[in-house]
C-alpha cells in the first residue's frame, strides 16, 4: 500500500503536465491494494499493536542505515542519507562512473548496490546501498566493503 503525490505544478520540459501521465499509467497498470493488504494496513496502521510493530521495524531499518553510513564514514568516504531514508548514497571512488563502481562491489564482494547513475546526472559517480534488510546481512556487507575498500 502506498501512496504518490505528483503536483500539478510539475511540468516536462515541453510543459505538458506529469500528474497526467501519471495518472493514466497508474490507473492502467494498477488496480489498487487488495482487500486482504488493506486489511493488513488499516491493522499497521489503526490498532495499538499495529503501530508498535511498524516502528519496530522502521527503528531497525533506521539502525541498519546508521551502521551503513558509519561504515562509509569510517573510510574517509562521501556519504549522504540513511537520516530519513533507509537508502544511503556514498562515492567510493571519486572520477569513476558508478556503473563501474557497481559491477566491481558486485564481482569482488558479492553486495549487492544500484548505480547512482540510473537516478539521474546527479547519481553519477555514487552507488545506493539499502537498509532493507536483517541486521546480520547488513553488519556483514559492511564487512566485506571494508575489507574491499581498505
Amino acid at each position: 500500500m502506498g501512496w504518490a503525490v505528483v503536483p500539478d505544478e510539475l511540468l516536462y520540459a515541453d510543459g505538458t503536465r506529469v500528474a497526467r501521465d501519471f495518472d493514466r499509467v497508474v490507473t492502467t497498470c494498477f488496480n489498487g491494494a487488495s482487500s486482504v493488504a488493506q486489511a493488513g494496513g488499516l491493522a499497521c496502521l489503526a490498532t495499538e499493536e499495529g503501530r508498535a510493530a511498524v516502528a519496530r521495524v522502521v527503528a531497525g531499518y533506521k539502525e541498519n542505515a546508521r551502521v551503513l553510513v558509519d561504515t562509509f564514514q569510517a573510510l574517509g568516504k562521501e556519504v549522504y542519507g540513511g537520516d530519513d531514508s533507509p537508502y544511503v548514497w556514498v562515492r567510493l571512488f571519486p572520477g569513476r562512473r558508478s556503473w563501474d563502481v557497481f559491477a566491481e562491489i558486485l564481482e569482488k564482494t558479492h553486495v549487492i548496490t544500484v548505480p547512482g547513475s540510473g537516478f539521474g546526472p546527479g547519481g553519477e559517480g555514487f552507488v545506493r546501498v539499502s537498509a532493507f534488510n536483517s541486521r546480520d546481512r547488513v553488519v556483514e556487507a559492511c564487512a566485506r566493503l571494508t575489507s574491499f575498500l581498505a
